[in-house]
């Protein structure tokens, strides 16, 4: 009875002395926590019309989370920074998981926008294994008494504070990954940023065959993306190496609202009209099939399949296995055209070199629009002027001109 009576009392001395504590820790807001929470807000409503607007989109879904984690991030800063953290407690370092699921998270975004090819977990899950694993190891963390918490707050923002009792029977044996979580941070955020740039750098070296305005405009994203994560590493590294506690998280906090801002600006003057941009392209991911764009090339030029007069959509479906809906998006997607224009193309393609070649000039023009494939004179005539600007008779005179 005694015991009992005196642990109660030792309890409730304990929780005094704990508010006695909070009490002390000052609530300030300044010009740079006004900046910060002005960027949450922002990051937050972002995040939210990414993923709510763009929804089907896998590349936009991962920027959206990505941009969800670091306004949660940012948040815990704000509160940290202004100590408004002695309400939250509970909740002190809790987003730490979400500052390592940041880099992976933006990375494949940049990996599929600039792949084109559907989220795949079997193929991505080791990006989510550091998150996890330190998610498990801070578990004693996250059920440790309020004075753990405290104490954990008030070494890193008020040092000046005594710190709080606690119990010698703690287990502290967390600390051996936590000690070391800024090196995490930065290796992560390195490690991405490189492996995005390396993206980025591919893709440069293929641009000269990829014609169409929005592949270019996802290109420039995806670099700028990849060059302002860089950029982030290198304050991050300035700032975790210049303060030894996390005094110096507001100034980070300031740099995530200017690229909230920008990020916003780019997406919002792009997608202004959202029906015709490139962010709100419902053919951007595919999700039942791996058909790509080069699977249907090769199966052309193999078989000579656009030479065919009664070539449909549904015919070269039935020869790939695949849905005619899914090589209806795989093409629109690749070639900012439907099936016909495409096959089309490939059909006056093939005319001009025949009207080039001296082995078909026995060949009337109507011939030759019956050898690649159009039905009638008129159907190869219009074809033929929308794809070149000129009639058959004006391209052969223009060729055989001297």
């Amino acid at each position: 009875m005694l015991n009992f009576r005196y642990m109660n009392i030792s309890a409730t001395f304990v929780l005094k002395e704990l508010q006695s504590i909070v009490q002390q820790i000052p609530v300030d807001h300044n010009f740079f926590s006004h900046v910060i929470l002005l960027g949450v807000v922002q990051g937050l409503f972002l995040s939210g019309m990414t993923l709510l607007r763009f929804h089907k989109n896998t590349a936009l879904n991962f920027l959206g989370w990505s941009l969800l984690c670091q306004s949660l991030v940012f948040f815990d800063v704000y509160l940290c920074y202004t100590g408004l953290m002695k309400y939250a407690l509970h909740f002190n370092d809790s987003t730490e998981p979400l500052v390592l699921l940041i880099a992976p998270t933006f990375y494949l975004f940049v990996h599929i926008l600039i792949k084109r090819e559907p989220f795949n977990l079997k193929k991505h899950w080791w990006h989510f294994v550091l998150p996890l694993f330190y998610i498990i190891t801070q578990i004693p963390y996250y059920n440790a008494p309020l004075a753990v918490k405290l104490n954990a707050y008030l070494g890193a923002y008020h040092s000046e504070i005594e710190y709080v009792p606690v119990p010698e029977s703690f287990d502290y044996s967390y600390h051996w990954i936590k000690n070391h979580f800024d090196q995490l941070v930065l290796a992560s955020l390195f490690f991405y940023s490189i492996l995005a740039l390396r993206l980025v750098w591919q893709e440069f070296k293929r641009r000269k065959v990829v014609p169409h305005m929005a592949k270019v405009k996802k290109y420039l994203f995806s670099r700028n993306s990849a060059l302002i994560s860089l950029l982030f590493f290198i304050c991050l590294f300035f700032v975790f190496y210049s303060y030894d506690d996390d005094s110096g998280d507001h100034l980070l906090g300031i740099l995530f609202t200017i690229i909230i801002f920008v990020t916003s600006a780019a997406i919002t003057l792009e997608s202004r009209v959202f029906e015709k941009s490139w962010a709100a392209d419902k053919y951007e991911t595919y999700t039942s099939s791996h058909l790509s764009i080069s699977d249907i090339e090769e199966y052309i030029a193999k078989e000579k399949y656009h030479l065919e007069q009664d070539a449909s959509l549904k015919g070269l479906a039935k020869e790939l296995n695949v849905s005619p809906n899914l090589v209806s998006k795989v093409i629109n997607a690749n070639t900012d055209s439907n099936f016909n224009d495409y096959l089309n193309k490939k059909r006056i393609e093939e005319a001009k070199e025949k009207f080039k070649s001296g082995d078909y000039r026995h060949l009337t023009i109507e011939a030759v629009g019956s050898s690649v494939g159009f039905r009638s004179k008129s159907a190869f005539y219009t074809a033929f002027k929308k794809h070149t600007g000129l009639s058959p008779a004006g391209y052969i005179k223009a060729k055989t001109s001297p």
